[in-house]
């Protein structure tokens, strides 16, 4: 069965085998069809930007699949088609094909990631369109091995450091290596990478525009009144921006009932009237989320993996920080509690372990996936 079979994968490599996925696809490339992919690159946003534009392709009558990862409480939420998360009949049927495809050695041999990645190319073999989202990267990904029709480049910023290099311009470079013809690129947070970009077009013959160059001013208005009615922060819409300008390229128009259906849960979600949840886990999307919430006053249910910058992310949410609440996360990458307290301490941010919700108090859930995953897990009983 697939469940047992994903389980016995780790889900975190210490070095990665960039070579692997590109042999392991070469070998079932012939009996796997490929619907025309939109490949999303990036370091923030991409599974926000893919939704919306899986979406819309969808509210077009459109045959669309949008491969998202992690996932929150279930693996199904990864392989999204025709606007529904894959059932479990469908998982295990599609897992069945692909070990027929597959050599067992292969199979075996193959990460978690790069697994479920071939799983959901089976499973969605019939589609017209599929939004593929990067795991970690770029040009090695595992989803990079597929032939696409448009890169969609999201704001990137430092994260992955071990693998992706200690540099902005480095970690551009290898993410933008991805691009194969042609990419709209979102607006981007740091300036080193416009020239990252720049270079790439130029030396590797491919065609960038920056999304705001496919928009006019009646499309953003547009988008402007669709996120409003749906009490979108300013960084969702930013991306529904983004969505817009790919759905364009696409020859595709927009009308009122295109992003409907395109919030992905998890980003900026309000659960209940005084509980928000975020999986954001960096610099950027504390920055964004921040921006959003200014003015309010939230006791943050946190916690965090060691490799993160989460005394930087603590500084930046500070602002909106009344308290924080330790939250238990079972994962041996999450940081060991004393030295965490000693990073809230030296950053003067009370603290203490979080015990149960008061119907009182504002809460905002943030740190990483598997942070409101242990939440929600935990509030839903």
């Amino acid at each position: 069965m697939l469940e047992s079979f994903l389980n016995a994968k780790p889900l975190y490599y210490d070095t990665i085998d960039y070579g692997r996925m590109p042999r392991i696809y070469a070998s079932i490339k012939r009996a796997l069809p490929l619907p025309k992919i939109i490949h999303i690159i990036g370091t923030n946003g991409k599974g926000t930007t893919g939704r919306f534009i899986a979406a819309a392709l969808y509210s077009f009558g459109v045959a669309v699949g949008h491969y998202t990862s992690p996932h929150i409480l279930k693996f199904n939420e990864r392989i999204w088609l025709n606007g529904s998360d894959v059932s479990d009949k469908e998982l295990e049927d599609a897992h069945q094909k692909l070990m027929q495809l597959l050599k067992r050695e292969d199979a075996e041999a193959l990460s978690y990631f790069e697994y479920t990645t071939l799983l959901a190319m089976v499973v969605y073999r019939e589609m017209e369109y599929v939004v593929l989202e990067a795991g970690l990267g770029g040009e090695y990904d595992a989803t990079a091995v597929f032939e696409n029709v448009l890169t969609v480049v999201t704001p990137i910023s430092i994260d992955h450091e071990a693998f992706l290099g200690d540099t902005i311009e480095e970690i551009a470079q290898t993410k933008l290596n991805a691009i194969q013809k042609s990419a709209i690129v979102a607006k981007q947070p740091y300036k080193e990478t416009l020239s990252v970009v720049k270079t790439v077009a130029e030396k590797r013959g491919v065609t960038i525009a920056f999304y705001k160059e496919l928009l006019d001013d009646v499309i953003l208005q547009q988008i402007e009144s669709i996120a409003k009615r749906a009490g979108l922060p300013n960084y969702l819409q930013e991306n529904m921006s983004v969505a817009a300008a790919v759905i364009k390229k696409l020859g595709f128009t927009l009308d009122e009932n295109s992003f409907k259906e395109g919030r992905l849960f998890g980003r900026a979600s309000k659960i209940a009237e005084n509980i928000i949840v975020d999986v954001g886990h960096n610099t950027l999307a504390a920055t964004a989320l921040c921006k959003t919430l200014l003015g309010k006053k939230f006791l943050l249910i946190y916690n965090s993996y060691s490799d993160k910058n989460y005394p930087e992310i603590l500084k930046i949410l500070a602002p909106i920080i009344s308290k924080v609440l330790l939250l238990e996360v079972n994962d041996s990458r999450i940081e060991k509690r004393e030295i965490m307290q000693q990073n809230l301490q030296n950053l003067k941010i009370a603290y203490e372990d979080f015990k149960r919700l008061e119907s009182d108090k504002e809460y905002l859930v943030f740190g990483s996936f598997s942070v409101v995953e242990a939440f929600l897990k935990g509030y839903n009983g």
